[in-house]
């Protein structure tokens, strides 16, 4: 452990960022696998360390890694590596944080980095007015979460996440809402999406991994920590909330079939799949909050893969439109595979890890409503449809007459989506089902 420590900052001081990463990749397994030996919690009074921080910490780590390994080298400049490195910081934080207070200021620090993404590095003009909406919509709805937090932490005396549990009384109505709607933005749930679309169109290729493969899950690990922290318990609201995000995630796959640019496709397939993280949550269920758990999981790695398709697809054909995009199984075949892998991925294909998240939530969803069962299953069917649509406009037919001559994939190219596809492969031999069974129970 000590010599990698000693890597991350001669790599550091000598601009190895490759290296940098790695490192930093491997003292984070490496304390993970320590921290989880005896799936105990650890508490102190600034930060901790639970199962579900450390999966995530660990995605954050994983994902900033392979957003470096795939970016071009013309583009890997000293201003972008710092922003990267520095958003991987604050995300890190964010999910160890034992303190409320610490958790909001990283929540929300988390924007600064993101914003010099998209401002500094986006593709058009039109990048400031996406990074306007986001931060417009994001800080927006965390205001009134940070009065409700200042006045109960001070009410308590207490601002740690244990001391909180322990002694809050249950909190239920409109105090709950106001709680879980800077989370829900976050998400984003439907209705309150707009800004995701703009900034997932507008972001360069690191930006939208680790928009779609980790500030998304900021809003269900803050949801989780509302609802521990503050006791809270289901009533008509949360029950409105839960339908609402349900049937909003069935349009927002309705909508995914009628986009033409292939990241706001991709992008309303988020909003989707996050319609089920928040439900899983509210209903606060021990199946519900598993089937959360796995399908951020799961979303962060095959998110982060369909964006990077788009990104390469886009440097074969020099555009994001679907139509102009078709005819790649001609020209570039592996391309055409790893397509088809994550699109698979992407529409639950048994046996992928996304099947497991949202087959573990029809169970409580039949419990409430059986209405919102029928929900699930046309968000179901129809993920199927706008999936199969992107893959075969994209692959099949004859290629555009637009086409301009291109390079083959290049190796970190594949090296990326590989990395990308294994450990949705490979947890599905793990124990990942009881490893989140034992957290919940």
């Amino acid at each position: 452990m000590i010599e990698i420590i000693c890597v991350i900052f001669v790599s550091f001081f000598m601009f190895n960022w490759s290296v940098f990463f790695v490192a930093l990749t491997l003292v984070t397994f490496l304390g993970l696998m320590q921290m989880n030996m005896n799936f105990t919690v650890m508490i102190d009074t600034i930060f901790s360390g639970s199962i579900f921080s450390s999966v995530l910490i660990f995605l954050t780590c994983f994902l900033c890694l392979l957003s470096l390994m795939c970016t071009p080298e013309e583009k890997k400049s000293w201003p972008y590596m710092m922003c990267l490195a520095s958003l991987s910081l604050v995300l890190i934080l964010a999910f160890s944080s034992n303190n409320l207070m610490m958790f909001y200021i990283f929540f929300e620090a988390s924007l600064i980095p993101t914003l010099m993404l998209i401002i500094g590095w986006g593709y058009q003009p039109e990048r400031l007015q996406a990074g306007t909406y986001m931060m417009l919509y994001t800080v927006g709805a965390s205001l009134p979460l940070l009065v409700i937090l200042i006045w109960h932490c001070s009410f308590m005396n207490s601002t740690e996440t244990f001391m909180l549990h322990l002694a809050s009384p249950m909190f239920k109505g409109v105090s709950a809402l106001v709680l879980f709607m800077a989370f829900l933005v976050k998400l984003p749930m439907y209705g309150v999406h707009l800004w995701l679309p703009k900034a997932h169109v507008e972001a360069p290729l690191a930006g939208s991994m680790i928009l779609a493969g980790i500030l998304l899950k900021l809003g269900g690990y803050g949801m989780m920590q509302m609802i521990y922290c503050f006791n809270l318990i289901l009533d008509n609201y949360m029950i409105l909330i839960i339908c609402l995000s349900m049937w909003g995630g069935f349009l927002a796959t309705m909508m995914c079939l009628q986009q033409v640019d292939v990241k706001s496709l991709v992008a309303y397939s988020s909003v989707g799949h996050m319609s089920i993280v928040a439900a899983g949550f509210l209903m606060d269920t021990s199946w519900g909050v598993m089937s959360a758990m796995i399908t951020m999981t799961a979303h962060g790695f095959s998110s982060s893969a369909m964006f990077c398709l788009a990104y390469f697809t886009y440097k074969k054909s020099h555009t994001r439109n679907i139509p102009y995009m078709k005819g790649m199984l001609q020209i570039y075949p592996i391309l055409t595979l790893f397509w088809f892998l994550f699109c698979c991925i992407n529409m639950a294909c048994p046996p992928t890890l996304n099947l497991m998240g949202e087959m573990m939530i029809i169970g409580p969803l039949w419990n409430y409503n059986f209405m919102l069962v029928m929900c699930m299953g046309l968000m179901i069917f129809f993920s199927a449809a706008y999936n199969m649509y992107l893959y075969s406009c994209v692959n099949h037919g004859s290629f555009s007459i637009y086409l301009l001559p291109g390079y083959p994939m290049k190796s970190y190219s594949m090296i990326g989506l590989i990395a990308h596809l294994l450990p949705l492969i490979l947890v599905l031999k793990s124990s990942l089902f009881l490893f989140f069974g034992f957290l919940v129970f």
